[in-house]
């Protein structure tokens, strides 16, 4: 302590320092900084703590809930990702259950195309049949005529009677029917022999 006091008598007794300050105003800076440290050790420092407390919370809250967040987010993307496969499968399977049914509808389409074109086939075969047999019946009453009033001016009698004309007309289309089948046959022949 005698250097202080020596410093602070020897400060008086010469100009004063510019760099030391007088001891009054030491001792009033001095109470001053205790009471403002106080004070703000009191008020201030506890709301900047506060403060700082609840920035951190809600830092770290934050970090919490965006964690918690992206979590949810993972979870939902593999939900979406296993909705989206199945909905793939899904239409996969119907796709092809479609292109079977489509084939099958195909099939029976082609069966009753057929079974149609066979049965108008048919038809038109019996219609045939039909027109045939009625043109034969037409043409044999015409060439039954015919032959009956040719036969009536050859012979040189009436060929009136029905029974009559009927042997006639029969006989006649049996000896033509004879012909024609003979001559098939020698026909059928003789193209051989002009192959070879």
């Amino acid at each position: 302590m005698p250097t202080l006091a020596l410093i602070l008598v020897v400060a008086e007794e010469e100009e004063p320092n510019p760099l030391l300050p007088h001891l009054s105003e030491l001792i009033v800076g001095s109470i001053a900084f205790a009471l403002l440290l106080g004070f703000l050790s009191w008020k201030v420092f506890p709301v900047f703590e506060k403060t700082f407390s609840e920035r951190r919370d809600a830092i770290e809250g934050g970090m919490e809930r965006a964690k918690t967040a992206e979590e949810e987010a993972k979870e939902t993307l593999a939900q979406y990702r296993e909705q989206l496969a199945d909905a793939r499968h899904e239409a996969a399977r119907l796709r092809e259950t479609a292109r079977e049914q489509g084939a099958a509808i195909i099939v029976e389409m082609r069966e009753k195309a057929q079974s149609e074109a066979e049965r108008l086939t048919e038809q038109a075969h019996q219609q045939i049949e039909a027109d045939k047999s009625q043109a034969l019946n037409q043409l044999r009453t015409e060439v039954g005529t015919l032959a009956t009033v040719l036969a009536g001016r050859i012979v040189g009698e009436s060929l009136e009677d029905d029974a009559r004309q009927r042997r006639v007309v029969d006989r006649f289309l049996s000896e033509l029917e004879s012909r024609a089948d003979s001559g098939a046959t020698s026909a059928a022949d003789e193209s051989p022999k002009s192959r070879a």
